[in-house]
């Protein structure tokens, strides 16, 4: 959110092409990191560049294109990025851990990074301006933005600690309230810069006011949320319990990314025909069958083609739609001089969604797999470490995947009833 601003009062260009080269910079040097807390520093050094290249990305769109064909292809297009990326990132870490060292995953990110950068240098015009002439310290939050940036960091490390030290440890129900204070303390000071002050706060209390906007977030991070548990618990299937090549497993998942580019082409012509509501709740659907596929008692010994490639498909088909969809609706909803920002919180949510939904997941993994071997939660990574055909594995992976498909189904509720009435998100201007 705070890369948003910035993006909105110095423009979104420079902001782009700052996050891209940041991000080119950083992927060069993890590999040579000497320990792994150095390593853990870049790689967060390396998220952001990355956050002030996604909204800005978006920012671009949102002002560059009038409500059209063409800004519908443009958030279809961008929105299959999303996806696809992360499949394609699958893919590619897959060649690479079978045939090359670990550190060139790191860098054809930058060498794919420094092209953007320089294409973002090359292509995206000049006269994107600041929409804004007012002093940096009077336009940007940066209170905000460090109280924010706290919180969320704290309630991730409690999350992602509870999985490894046990949820019993005193320190982490303590974290977990402290940073539910830190976020209540953030939305406290925006609504005060608002109503109070002529400030901009870092994010508008008055955008809220919108019931469908609100629901909008909602549905991006319970619907990511699934989507990324869907991946990752796959991989784990594929990998640990069956005990698949690195490369066997890579080939599982290229299915979506075919699915993924055919979506993306269906959807620009859709956006401007369909009605959002029956765009977001196919999307969750799918993604939600996905999830399903993998969590009910299917024998293992099952083909891959009788169950493996239909949700691969149908969670690209769910991810490809969702995307642009709620971009694009953010887009519509918001004025020119925050189209960054909204841009960043939709996909601030999203991240959010991803970080916790997987959080929660692998707790709840983890408790399955405790209590059906009768361990402690901390001896579950030490006792899984060669766990192929593990039978409590492949319970603790099910129960992840009820997870991931109650995330979907919540999604799919909150956007049957929010979106309701509602008309087309691609509104085209004759």
């Amino acid at each position: 959110m705070l890369w948003g601003r910035l993006a909105d009062v110095y423009g979104k260009r420079l902001i782009f092409i700052f996050g891209s080269a940041w991000f080119t910079l950083t992927s060069l040097i993890v590999p040579f990191a000497p320990d792994e807390v150095t390593f853990d520093l870049f790689r967060g050094l390396q998220g952001l560049g990355a956050a002030a290249n996604v909204p800005t990305a978006l920012g671009i769109l949102g002002t560059t294109f009038p409500p059209s064909h063409a800004k519908n292809y443009a958030f279809a297009c961008y929105g299959a990025g999303a996806p696809l990326g992360s499949v394609f990132g699958n893919i590619l870490g897959g060649l690479v851990a079978q045939w090359l060292t670990w550190k060139w995953v790191f860098w054809l990110l930058a060498i794919i990074a420094a092209i953007v950068t320089l294409s973002g240098f090359l292509i995206i015009p000049s006269p994107l301006k600041p929409t804004q002439q007012l002093s940096v310290k009077s336009s940007v939050d940066w209170i905000g933005g460090a109280i924010i940036t706290v919180g969320v960091l704290i309630l991730l490390f409690a999350l992602t600690e509870g999985n490894v030290v046990g949820w019993s440890t005193p320190w982490i129900p303590v974290l977990i309230v402290l940073s539910l204070l830190i976020v209540v303390l953030f939305v406290v000071w925006q609504w005060y810069l608002e109503y109070k002050t002529a400030r901009r706060p870092l994010m508008k209390i008055s955008i809220f006011y919108n019931h469908r906007f609100c629901a909008a977030l909602v549905i991006m991070g319970l619907f990511f949320a699934s989507f990324t548990n869907f991946l990752i618990f796959a991989t784990y299937y594929y990998q640990s319990y069956q005990g698949l090549s690195v490369i066997q497993t890579t080939l599982r998942f290229i299915p979506t990314g075919v699915a993924g580019v055919c979506c993306s082409f269906v959807m620009a012509h859709l956006l401007s025909r369909v009605k959002g509501v029956i765009l977001l709740t196919f999307a969750t659907f799918c993604v939600a069958m996905s999830n399903l596929l993998f969590a009910v008692p299917i024998p293992p010994s099952t083909i891959y083609w009788a169950f493996g490639f239909p949700a691969m498909v149908l969670s690209v088909f769910g991810a490809d739609t969702m995307w642009p969809t709620l971009t694009l609706f953010a887009s519509h909803s918001l004025p020119q001089a925050d189209q960054a920002l909204g841009a960043a919180l939709i996909n601030a949510v999203g991240q959010i969604g991803r970080s916790i939904g997987l959080a929660i997941a692998t707790a709840v993994e983890t408790a399955v797999i405790a209590h059906d071997m009768q361990v402690d939660v901390k001896e579950v990574g030490s006792t899984m470490k060669n766990a192929v055909g593990n039978p409590a594995l492949l319970k603790g992976l099910r129960s992840a995947d009820w997870v991931g498909f109650a995330y979907a189904a919540s999604a799919f509720m909150v956007a049957a009833f929010a979106f309701k009435g509602a008309g087309k998100v691609g509104i085209i201007n004759r």
